[in-house]
């Protein structure tokens, strides 16, 4: 079930600032200047410390679920409380035709706001990661510490294949009535003659639902698709964020080279960067126990 997190010393309220949240100017010319942030949905997993909680934002074509198990061992290894949070348009979250990553900043200071937390660790993977980038440079007091797996402050098109999962996805066609099994089958065999990649077609078949006999994705595959080039860009911010970050990316992976490092260096002037060797893009799901390890040994640094 989900619920707000009980008091505690890293529970305060703060003033209700993103109702109107105006956009960078570089992207006032193609947007509007108010974005209205849309509620999440999210998984608690309740620690003891009264440190600021660990909050997880998943990648394009994921959901809260994705770090559940990592969560749990998290609570164990640093007695923090952990939430998983569901981006808008993926999930159980609101959908909405804006998917822009001040959007997303919006949707989780909104989350933040109503489940009066201060302050927090913010861990996002891929476009999760950006997500945590632009809410720490815009609300940098709301961000104890920032974790951006496999993802940096720059365009990633060059890198991903995401364009060809999107049109894959939506050339799926699944007649209506099939049972469960047989419309995961059918979709799979017609998602692998352009996904080769076992995991990932698994990955985005968890995006594969039934709603009165009819499958479907969960995603919102049109919002996707309408903002594909900004979800692979990243806003224009001039002022860095000057608290703890970690940029951890898998050692097989391009996600992250040294062309990014003076941009992460400019916009991140404290950040480490460190590799997780034989992982891809997926680190957590490639390496978890790396991963983690990685995670805690970040957390107890000291800010410099």
């Amino acid at each position: 079930m989900l619920r707000a997190l009980a008091a505690s010393k890293w529970v305060q309220p703060w003033p209700l600032r993103l109702c109107l949240i105006s956009l960078p100017k570089k992207r006032r010319a193609f947007a509007s200047n108010v974005i209205t942030p849309v509620p999440l949905s999210y998984t608690v997993f309740d620690g003891s410390s009264p440190q600021p909680p660990l909050v997880f934002l998943h990648g394009l074509f994921g959901s809260k679920a994705n770090f559940q198990s990592l969560a749990k061992k998290l609570v164990l290894q640093t007695g923090r409380t952990v939430l998983t949070v569901d981006a808008r348009n993926h999930g159980s979250s609101s959908h909405s035709s804006m998917m822009s990553y001040e959007a997303m900043s919006a949707d989780v200071q909104l989350l933040l706001h109503q489940l009066h937390l201060n302050r927090c660790v913010l861990i996002g993977h891929s476009m999760g990661g950006k997500t945590a980038m632009v809410l720490s440079l815009q609300r940098p007091e709301l961000v104890e510490r920032l974790v951006c797996v496999d993802i940096s402050p720059s365009e990633t098109s060059a890198v991903t294949s995401f364009q060809a999962f999107v049109a894959a996805m939506r050339a799926v066609d699944i007649p209506q009535g099939f049972p469960r099994s047989a419309a995961r089958r059918l979709a799979e065999e017609q998602l692998r003659s352009t996904i080769q990649e076992p995991a990932i077609r698994n990955f985005l078949l968890t995006n594969l639902v039934s709603s009165e006999g009819k499958f479907m994705w969960r995603v919102n595959l049109e919002a996707v698709s309408n903002h594909l080039n900004e979800i692979l860009s990243f806003p224009d911010f001039q002022k860095p964020y000057s608290g703890p970050a970690l940029f951890l990316g898998g050692s097989k992976s391009e996600y992250i080279s040294s062309n990014d490092y003076p941009e992460i260096e400019r916009l991140f002037p404290e950040a480490e960067i460190q590799y997780v060797p034989d992982a891809g893009h997926w680190v957590h799901a490639d390496q978890p126990q790396q991963f983690l390890t990685a995670v805690c040994n970040f957390l107890e640094l000291s800010p410099r």
